[in-house]
């Protein structure tokens, strides 16, 4: 069974700051607005969300020989007013950049990290609809040099 442990701590002297950490020894603060010192919970979950696709799509486009030379994902998370702030649904544009990218590999390559590799997605999207949407940003290819 694979297993995700995160331990959150509370430093001495702060109100709603934690530490955390996973089990492989990484760390990383997380707090509220106010203080402001690291990312909120929920923006946490969009993170999730976006890595996950992200390793997904960029491995795939890779198997592809597409000649990506750049890529970025946005997640917006649309949230409810008042408390709780639930999600109501996610956003995810993958803009990718580079060198004759076909959009049909780019296409293949989403629909596989929504349907069958991307576990954050696939949790998320048994609560809230998750949307994909992405742009090809065509890549300056270099003039070759003369002697």
């Amino acid at each position: 069974m694979v297993e995700a442990k995160i331990t959150l701590t509370q430093p001495q002297g702060t109100t709603r700051q934690f530490v955390v950490s996973n089990n492989r020894g990484h760390h990383f603060l997380i707090d509220d607005p106010t203080g402001a010192s690291g990312p909120k919970p929920t923006e946490l979950i969009a993170a999730g969300l976006g890595g996950c696709t992200a390793f997904d799509v960029i491995t795939i486009l890779r198997k592809k020989r597409q000649q990506v030379t750049g890529y970025q994902v946005e997640v917006i998370g649309d949230q409810a007013q008042g408390t709780p702030a639930v999600f109501t649904g996610f956003t995810v544009k993958h803009i990718i950049t580079g060198v004759d990218i076909d959009p049909k590999a780019v296409e293949e390559a989403i629909r596989l990290s929504e349907e069958k590799y991307c576990s954050v997605g696939l949790t998320l999207a048994k609560a809230v609809p998750i949307k994909a949407v992405y742009e090809i940003i065509p890549a300056d290819v270099p003039e070759p040099a003369t002697v």
